[in-house]
């Protein structure tokens, strides 16, 4: 070093850049590097693989390491300032790209990577909902506008990497409609791309579809109506429109019965579906028309609502439907009500069906049409049913001891006979006051069912408490008139006499009646009487008190002397009966010992007696057992021999029948056998043939013939010694050989 300078950085070793790594460097002033001109502030790249040799114009701002971009990833990136990228394409400051090829990528010195960007894999049933940022041509050619949307399916591309200016919206799945549903499109897109802002578009299945941006369901899917023989729905027109033949206006109404497939149009609106309601004789519903407003009852039949009609609901007071509840107890009269309406209210009750009310039996029921302005009265047993402006007649009638006004409420009136207690206070003409429980048996006496007659039952609002009221009128006034010793004694005919009264002979009469709505009393018990003042009470319990003790005394020694009397009769009767039993018993001992010395001697000589009669049975009874057993045993040897007779003959049958068959069988065989070889013979005789049967007769001789010819020999005789030969006969032997064979030459040929 020379004088004055020093080592500003201490040794170091080099820098060595790896492949796929660079060193960002930075001009720190102007210099030439070689044919390049540097310039303060410039920055550039020292790509590796290499060792970097540093100057002192530029220092080494950072490394930078490739990216590696995968399969269906890209790069982003964004310029710094004005440059040109790897591809040498112009980049503006603040401008974004994509990479997209495979492989290691190494930013440029003005590059700076935003981020990696992985593709979006598209199938069959899912899409891509894209929205431009800006105006640009995507990656299929097509020129987007700003803030264009839409959307990139399967048949786009497999896999999609969304551009810079792209904005995923998000990923939209498949619709998939059955043949069994159908959906409405809000706002669809026609064969231009642009939304159809207010329109409608059914869609039918079977059928598959994405839903572009801007379209929406109304509703969802839905499934089409299928209508039985019993259902219908009802149908409005939202727009003017033409179904059919028929010109459908806003606001229309029309039902389309089953059974059949619908499936609504757009300018359709459903309004509700339509169950045909079966109705028995005894059941019904309330119609109502809403064009009319008249309401009607509809009973005993399957009816169906039309456009026009719907169900009414027929209010009923709280207290009525309490009663159509609890009156149906078949061992309820009249229903006490006494709590709040809710508690008798029937919930459940569907207040559009016909109101039904059994009438029991021997009761009526009124029922005031409001319409009409009249009323009818039914008699039970009978079913009423409610026309829509008919009520039933409410009775308040009184009830309790003593009776009170409005205390039982009911539907139907029991016309008796039946019975009502009630409580009296009345004054003697000595001034005793006595309370009287008395029970009435009453009846309606109904001669005719007429519309008069029926009228006058419910001309009375509260008959009890009238009558009983009446009753208790004509009680006072009679008692009013007697003392208390007298009325203690004669209650029952004075309180009769006073509510029938006497006829013309003095005797009371048997009932009593009111005309107003011929009810009759027919008889009054009196089941109490008791004083109303306490000393009155006392005194009068205190009498009866010793009443009873001076009866009960008296009953009680009558008791006493019947018993002593009853005492002495019975021990008299058991004296007597003492002593007949002591001569009895004497009697009896006497007889006794008779019997004991007759028995001793019958027991002497029966014994004797029996022992000779069983030996005499023992013999007889074994000679008995030997000839019987005699008997029984001949008998097995008779059978013995029946059975070994009969065993023999089923064998000998059975061998003379397996020898026959056995024979049978033979001769079948040899039969067959005899036919087999004739046929057979016959067969090979027809195959050769005559001629070839002739042919192999004569070939021997005319073999030897001929050869004796070609010898020159006319005649000749070989012989042997073991075979001598008569020369007498030999000659006409030869000769008469010849015939038969000329013979069966000529046999052969005629049968040719």
């Amino acid at each position: 070093m020379y004088p004055g300078e020093f080592l500003k950085l201490h040794v170091t070793q080099l820098t060595v850049v790896p492949a796929n790594s660079a060193l960002r460097i930075r001009a720190v002033l102007d210099f030439e590097d070689g044919e390049e001109k540097r310039t303060a502030g410039d920055e550039w790249l020292f790509e590796g693989p290499g060792t970097y040799i540093p100057r002192k114009e530029c220092v080494v701002k950072e490394t930078i390491k490739a990216s590696v971009i995968g399969p269906n990833q890209a790069i982003r990136l964004c310029a710094n300032k004005e440059c040109n990228d790897r591809d040498n394409n112009p980049r503006v400051t603040g401008e974004e790209w994509l990479v997209k090829k495979t492989g290691a990528y190494l930013p440029g010195a003005y590059e700076e990577v935003v981020g990696l960007v992985s593709a979006y894999v598209l199938t069959e049933k899912k899409a891509l909902h894209v929205r431009s940022l800006r105006t640009f041509k995507d990656d299929f050619g097509v020129i987007r506008k700003n803030g264009e949307e839409w959307l990139i399916t399967m048949k786009d591309t497999e896999t999609h990497i969304p551009h810079v200016y792209e904005d995923v919206e998000g990923e939209v799945n498949i619709t998939t409609l059955t043949n069994r549903q159908y959906c409405v499109v809000l706002d669809p897109v026609d064969a231009s791309g642009k939304p159809q802002l207010g329109q409608k578009l059914l869609v039918k299945g079977e059928k598959s579809f994405f839903l572009l941006p801007g379209e929406k369901l109304e509703k969802g899917i839905q499934n089409i109506y299928i209508l039985g023989e019993d259902e219908g729905i009802i149908l409005r027109a939202r727009e003017t429109f033409t179904d059919g033949k028929v010109t459908r206006l806003p606001g229309d109404r029309w039902m389309i019965r089953g059974p059949k497939e619908y499936v609504p149009s757009v300018e359709v609106e459903v309004i509700t579906k339509r169950q045909a309601i079966p109705l028995d004789v005894n059941e019904g519903i309330y119609v109502r028309d809403i064009k009319t407003g008249k309401v009607r009852a509809v009973q005993g039949e399957t009816y169906m609502l039309n456009q026009d009609e719907e169900l009414w609901a027929k209010d009923l007071p709280p207290t009525v439907e309490g009663l159509l509840t609890t009156n149906h107890l078949p061992e309820v009269r009249y229903q006490s009500y006494q709590g709040p309406p809710h508690e008798l209210g029937n919930k459940n009750r569907d207040k559009t069906k016909v109101v039904t009310f059994n009438v029991p039996h021997n009761a009526a029921v009124q029922i005031y049409d409001y319409k009409d302005k009249k009323s009818r009265v039914v008699f039970g047993p009978e079913l009423v049913m409610l026309r829509p402006d008919e009520q039933f007649t409410l009775l308040s009638l009184s009830g309790g001891k003593p009776k009170k006004p409005n205390t039982i409420k009911a539907l139907c009136l029991q016309l008796g006979p039946d019975f009502c207690t009630d409580i009296i206070v009345v004054e003697t003409a000595d001034h005793a006051r006595l309370s009287l429980q008395v029970s009435y048996n009453w009846h309606f006496s109904l001669t005719e069912k007429n519309e008069t007659e029926a009228a006058k039952l419910f001309s009375v609002p509260d008959f009890i408490g009238d009558a009983c009221k009446a009753i208790a009128s004509r009680i006072r006034g009679a008692v009013a008139q007697v003392q208390f010793d007298d009325f203690h004694k004669n209650s029952a005919k004075i309180i009769r006499a006073s509510v029938f009264g006497l006829d013309a002979n003095g005797k009371v009469r048997d009932k009593f009646s009111f005309s107003q709505n011929n009810l009759v009393i027919t008889s009054i018990d009196i089941q109490s009487v008791e004083p109303v003042d306490q000393r009155t009470k006392d005194a009068l319990q205190k009498s009866v008190q010793l009443a009873i003790e001076i009866t009960t005394n008296s009953q009680e020694a009558t008791a006493r002397h019947e018993a002593e009397r009853l005492e002495q009769e019975a021990r008299g009767r058991l004296e007597r009966q003492k002593i007949t039993d002591e001569a009895e018993a004497e009697k009896a001992r006497k007889e006794l010992l008779e019997l004991q010395a007759n028995s001793a001697a019958v027991e002497s000589t029966g014994q004797a007696k029996a022992e000779a009669q069983s030996r005499a049975e023992a013999s007889r009874i074994e000679g008995e057992a030997a000839v019987q057993q005699a008997i029984l045993k001949a008998q097995a040897n008779k059978i013995e021999a029946e059975s070994e007779l009969e065993r023999l003959t089923h064998a000998r049958d059975a061998e003379l029948k397996y020898v026959s068959e056995q024979n049978k069988m033979e001769l079948e065989k040899s039969t067959e056998i005899s036919n087999i070889e004739v046929n057979k013979f016959r067969e090979m005789v027809t195959a050769i043939g005559p001629n070839t049967l002739l042919a192999m007769s004569t070939a021997g001789p005319d073999m030897k013939v001929r050869m004796l010819q070609a010898l020159g020999i006319k005649s000749t005789l070989i012989t042997d010694g073991s075979s001598p030969i008569n020369l007498f006969t030999t000659a006409s032997g030869l000769i008469g050989g010849l015939v038969p064979n000329k013979r069966n030459r000529g046999s052969y040929e005629d049968d040719e």
